[in-house]
Formats: C-alpha cells, sequence, structure tokens
C-alpha cells in the first residue's frame, strides 16, 4: 500500500526535491515565518507543498522543492499581513529613542483617535440593528407558521368529512360489483 500523501506536479523533475524539513524550516524562518517541523509535515502531509516522501534507513522522510516553499510563504505573506499588523504592539516613544530635549529619528507624533475601537463601536451598532431586523423578522414567520398550521388542520378536517361521506358510496358500489360477478 501506497502512502504518499504528496501531490506531485506532472512536469516536475525528482531532482527538485532537495530540501529536507529541517532545511524548508530554515527558509520559513529566514522569510520571517518561522515554522515547526511539525507544521512543515502537516503542510506536506495536506499538498501545501510539493514534497516527496521516501523511505530511509531511520524511517520516512519528506524532500521538498524550494520553489514550493517560497510559493507558500508567498501566500502566507498575502494572506496574513492584517493580522500580523493588529497583533503588534503600538511602540511607545522611549522604544524609538526619543527623550526629552533630544530627537532621533523622525518626528514621533502622539497616538490619535483610536480609529479600530471607533470603527469596532459603529460595528456594534450596525449589528445591534440588524439583530433587531432578524427578531421581528423570526416574529413574522412565526405568525406564518401559525396560520398554515391551522390551514392545514382545516384540510384535514376537510378530507376526513369527505372519507366519511365517500365511505358508504364506495362501499355500496364495491358489495354491488361483487354481487354482479356472483350472479354472472
Amino acid at each position: 500500500m501506497n502512502h504518499d500523501l504528496s501531490r506531485p506536479a506532472a512536469t516536475t523533475i525528482d531532482s527538485e526535491y532537495t530540501l529536507s524539513i529541517e532545511d524548508a524550516s530554515l527558509l520559513y524562518e529566514r522569510a520571517g515565518h518561522p515554522r515547526t517541523s511539525r507544521s512543515i509535515q502537516r503542510y506536506c502531509a495536506k499538498g501545501h507543498l510539493d514534497c516527496r516522501r521516501i523511505e530511509t534507513s531511520f524511517g520516512e522522510k519528506f524532500l521538498i522543492t524550494p520553489a514550493s516553499v517560497a510559493k507558500h510563504v508567498a501566500y502566507i505573506e498575502e494572506v496574513r499581513p492584517a493580522a500580523t499588523i493588529r497583533d503588534l504592539p503600538r511602540s511607545t516613544a522611549a522604544e524609538l529613542g526619543v527623550e526629552e530635549g533630544r530627537h532621533n529619528g523622525p518626528e514621533v507624533l502622539p497616538p490619535g483617535p483610536d480609529l479600530p475601537r471607533q470603527a469596532a463601536a459603529a460595528d456594534v451598532g450596525r449589528l445591534e440593528s440588524e439583530n433587531d431586523f432578524l427578531r421581528k423578522q423570526i416574529g413574522v414567520k412565526d405568525d406564518q407558521i401559525k396560520d398554515l398550521t391551522e390551514r392545514a388542520r382545516e384540510t384535514n378536517h376537510l378530507i376526513a368529512g369527505l372519507q366519511k361521506m365517500l365511505t358508504p358510496l364506495l362501499g355500496r358500489g364495491a358489495a354491488d360489483a361483487a354481487s354482479e360477478e356472483g350472479r354472472g
């Protein structure tokens, strides 16, 4: 049974698989996105990296193409910039080397209004109004369900009445047909 979970491209040459897990880890670290060996193994298993699984005297190991690591690093940088920027703490004047009476580097202005918090407050207000609208819609839908349930009950009563009215006619018709067959 072949347990090779890699997805090689049809045009990829085996000599391009030159990186070990540790080598790939160094490339991620140099790119500013350090990853554990286990994370890189998961990337290989999930097909995020172009790799081959080979047997060694110590067990199995992955060999990875440098191009696939570069492509994955580019993907991480494209998808994660907003999250990493928000996760960074704000710098203070002391961290920037600005002291009273002495100025090193560019002028540091005091922080302005906290725009992310203002945006969050606006989002909360919008979400609350959407919640109110949805609650009203649920009330409307509940009324519609109640009306439809009542109509279904009325329909069931009408059908039951029709069945009672037709039963004697259908029963008599079946009995007449049986008696005619007996005569014939």
